[in-house]
């Protein structure tokens, strides 16, 4: 199969749109690009020790996108986040977790993240068969009203024991526990290189405030962006991000520091650009930025997917971190739909816009 014309396909009437988009703002050569030279070009001269630089090149070169200094990452801790029945129950088989580390493992993931108990289950079964990431955090759903706090499920050394590559937490920036997540992060991030491992940050936004009758301005560029440049700044070697779908935030919202300059010089409209402004956030992609695959859909996920793919690779992304339209499908169409995005990351024809 031509998989050039297969990705084409499902972009349908928006592939030029896409595909032939130049980012003229915040131009490529100002960017660091991923390849298979990216961890020596980015971390070896870093505070990072050998054993992060050795747990780095793992997850780098694991599975079907090894080598390409791109990622395709597994993430199911929905069961905690989302309730486990309400991500399940499309299919039951995801209960139990050693599915969701064959999925990733079948399908070719770089690595597969979950929860200390899905991940410690079967730890001594497949940590040396493909790079673990445990979720350090998570927001559970019981607590009424919801409120927007991540909280320790464990410890960085039960991380360690289990064998893992890496951590992953979430910081709700904005929320009113944002103070205390990001120094319990930081301290956390600190710890876990110091034993070797990798982190990574999911940067997400969370204020009742962003929300407004007009927009949701959780995933507008400039406020994502920003969440992505306060995760760096506490060390993750990744970013996980939601794709923009909005801008103007903190100008329609009228907080924080912005003006009209700003906005005009560093992005556009187009999606493309919007996406950059958060790869540029990251120090120009030095740390790279994984976009979330966001829910399922249902008949329009495989598109879904693989526009996302194509926005964060030609923005200059280094990956996506896709879950819930892999796993709430029969097993076969997720391993298909996640190999069809790590398609798009080894197309040479999908270049960086």
């Amino acid at each position: 199969m031509d998989m050039y014309k297969n990705i084409v396909g499902h972009l349908g009437d928006n592939a030029s749109y896409y595909l032939d988009h130049i980012s003229k703002k915040i131009t490529k050569d100002k960017l660091h690009l991923p390849d298979n030279s990216s961890i020596d070009k980015v971390f070896v001269n870093s505070n990072r020790n050998l054993q992060v630089l050795r747990s780095l090149s793992q997850l780098y070169n694991h599975g079907n996108l090894g080598g390409t200094g791109y990622l395709s990452i597994l993430p199911v801790d929905q069961g905690i986040e989302h309730s486990a029945a309400f991500s399940f129950h499309k299919n039951p088989d995801y209960f139990d977790p050693e599915n969701i580390i064959r999925l990733a493992v079948e399908s070719g993931c770089n690595a597969v993240a979950s929860t200390f108990g899905g991940l410690g289950l079967y730890a001594r079964k497949y940590a040396h068969k493909i790079p673990f990431i445990v979720k350090i955090n998570h927001n559970e759903l019981l607590t009424y009203p919801n409120t927007y706090n991540q909280t320790l499920f464990g410890t960085v050394k039960e991380a360690w024991d289990m064998g893992v590559v890496a951590i992953g937490a979430t910081i709700y920036f904005g929320s009113h526990e944002s103070d205390r997540q990001i120094k319990e992060i930081a301290e956390t991030f600190a710890e876990a290189h110091g034993l070797g491992m990798a982190t990574i940050l999911w940067c997400y936004t969370r204020n009742e405030a962003f929300e407004t009758d007009e927009n949701d301005y959780h995933s507008s560029a400039d406020l994502t962006g920003q969440a992505n440049h306060l995760g760096v700044t506490i060390q993750a070697d990744i970013i996980k991000q939601k794709l923009p779908d909005a801008n103007y935030g903190f100008k329609n919202l009228q907080f924080g520091k912005y003006n009209d300059e700003m906005y005009d010089i560093l992005t556009t409209d187009h999606p493309i650009d919007l996406c950059r402004f958060q790869v540029a956030n990251c120090y120009m992609g030095k740390i790279g930025l994984v976009n979330s695959g966001g829910g399922s859909k249902g008949a329009s996920d495989i598109v879904d997917a693989v526009t996302t793919a194509v926005i964060n690779k030609r923005a200059g992304g280094s990956g996506l971190i896709l879950g819930r339209k892999a796993f709430q499908r029969p097993f076969s169409e997720g391993v298909e739909l996640l190999q069809t995005v790590q398609q798009v990351y080894l197309e040479d024809k999908i270049t960086v816009a």
